[in-house]
């Protein structure tokens, strides 16, 4: 009977399967609700909103009230402001370490402390410059450092102003 039935309405013979499953199980419930009275959620609370949709209710007529806007004004905060008060924060830098002098660090005889206290120049970056100073004998120009893994242009861009070359004698 099953095969006439999934023959007829052009569907499977597993889905008709689950069709007859959901309607069986839909037949269990409406006869437990209604033979039996059983009801399900006894315990469940009611929970009054009148007051919460009654706030969002007033809202315009809140709008209308000079007395009431003063009271919602302190609430109201401007996100675009919020906003651009994060963009200008550096959040990578600590406040307690403040930025090198202009032409402070001499590229031929930096230690690496001295190094990683350039914008953009971490313990690696730093080693990786001694490590080609030791390799090359020197900087002659400060354009050397694009060779130096992990510098690109934007960074020697940013450490430029801070770095000079003395040559060794």
């Amino acid at each position: 009977m099953i095969d006439k039935f999934s023959a007829w309405f052009k569907i499977t013979g597993s889905e008709m399967k689950v069709i007859i499953f959901l309607l069986s199980a839909f037949a269990c419930g409406f006869i437990l609700k209604s033979v039996f009275k059983v009801e399900f959620n006894q315990n469940a609370k009611n929970f009054n909103y009148s007051y919460q949709d009654s706030l969002f209710a007033n809202i315009g007529i809140i709008e209308d009230s000079t007395a009431s806007m003063l009271e919602i004004s302190d609430k109201i905060f401007d996100s675009k402001q919020e906003v651009l008060d994060f963009n200008t924060r550096d959040f990578k830098k600590s406040k307690t370490e403040p930025e090198p002098s202009e032409k402070s660090i001499n590229l031929n005889n930096a230690s690496a402390s001295d190094l990683v206290s350039l914008p953009g120049i971490g313990q690696k970056t730093a080693e990786n410059i001694i490590d080609y100073r030791n390799s090359r004998g020197g900087f002659k120009d400060i354009k050397e450092l694009l060779e130096v893994k992990g510098i690109g242009q934007s960074k020697l861009e940013k450490i430029k102003k801070f770095i000079f070359i003395e040559k060794k004698n």
